[in-house]
Order: C-alpha cells, then structure tokens, then sequence
C-alpha cells in the first residue's frame, strides 16, 4: 500500500507538469483540470499494477465522493444553488461564446469549448452545456490516457449531486459522440 502510494505522489508531480494553461482564473475550467487531475495519476498507477479499469473507476469515484462530502452539507447546496442561479447561467453563457471565438482555441487550445444550451418548453432541464471539446479528451489523448478517461468522466455525477444538482447526460466526447451534452436540474430538497 505504502509503495503504491508513492508511485501515485510520484506519478502526480508528473501529471502536474503536463497540466495545459487554459486561461488560469480567467477560464472555470482551469479549476476542473486542478480538481481532477490527480485521477489521471491514481489511474495511471493502478493500471501498470494490472487493477480493471471498472474498479479504478469504483475507486475514483468513492474517493472524489469521500472528498466532496468533507465540506460541509451547507456549504456544498449553497454551491449548487449559486451554480443554479440567474447570474450563473449569465455567466455560463458568456463564458460559452468566449470559449468557442477562434482567437480563445487558438490562445488556448487545450481549453474546453461549450456552447450554453437555452431549455425549451418541453425540457426538463434548468441549464444545459453541450461540450464541443474537452481538455480532458486532450490531455488524454496526449499523454496515452485514453483508457482511463472515462473514469473522469464519471466524477460529474457525484460532483454535482453532492452540491444538490441532478445531472444527466447521454453522450460523452470520450464515448465518441460529436459533443457531450450536460443537463442540470435542482435535485428535490428533503
């Protein structure tokens, strides 16, 4: 145990220097790639150690899930509802066309591009994100991660039902649909 411990601080410190610029606080998804990243290494560690990829999944997952639940409840539905909000959705819409101009993908090209998705009067859904590219698919297509992406992939559940948000989704790019396609609705309060 203390030796694969290591191997994952060791396999992290790399991870850590391959880490793309994607606009630091100007860009929310720069605070993504620093929350998730440390799974790149975990699975990385575990895979040359012969674990499945379903348990290191299983592991990652239980692991992300533990973290989140050390904040404190009130503090993580606070979150959600801020992430729910009218302003937040005027923010998510900027960000939106900010990160699909050219002169964004070429400034930053291991970025996220998304479009903001309006719900219609037949959706179930508060706020919708359709990523066109993911930094995650970039990285991991660079580094030889392809394997183990999905697993990231599968945090976004939990990140947001922690916080009080049902997500769904049906599609993702590491899957290889055109885009991944993100729906968000408030989860019932008790």
């Amino acid at each position: 145990m203390l030796m694969i411990r290591q191997e994952v601080m060791a396999e992290f410190e790399i991870v850590l220097t391959q880490i793309p610029y994607v606009g630091g606080a100007a860009s929310r998804m720069s605070d993504f790639f620093m929350r998730l990243i440390g799974f790149m290494a975990i699975g990385r560690v575990l895979r040359r150690h012969g674990v499945s990829l379903s348990l290191i999944g299983e592991i990652e997952r239980e692991t992300y899930k533990a973290q989140l639940l050390t904040v404190p409840e009130v503090e993580r539905l606070a979150s959600g509802r801020q992430f729910m909000s009218l302003a937040n959705q005027n923010l998510l819409r900027e960000q939106a066309t900010k990160s699909a101009t050219a002169s964004h993908q070429n400034e930053f090209p291991e970025d996220f591009v998304y479009d903001f998705v309006e719900p219609g009067p037949a959706d179930k859904f508060e706020i919708g994100i359709d990523y066109k590219a993911c930094g995650f698919c970039k990285f991991a297509d660079r580094h030889g991660d392809r394997e183990i992406l999905p697993n990231i992939c599968g945090l976004d559940f939990d990140a947001y039902a922690t916080r009080g948000i049902r997500l769904e989704r049906t599609q993702t790019l590491a899957g290889g649909a055109s885009y991944r396609n993100f729906r968000f609705s408030r989860l019932p309060s008790d």
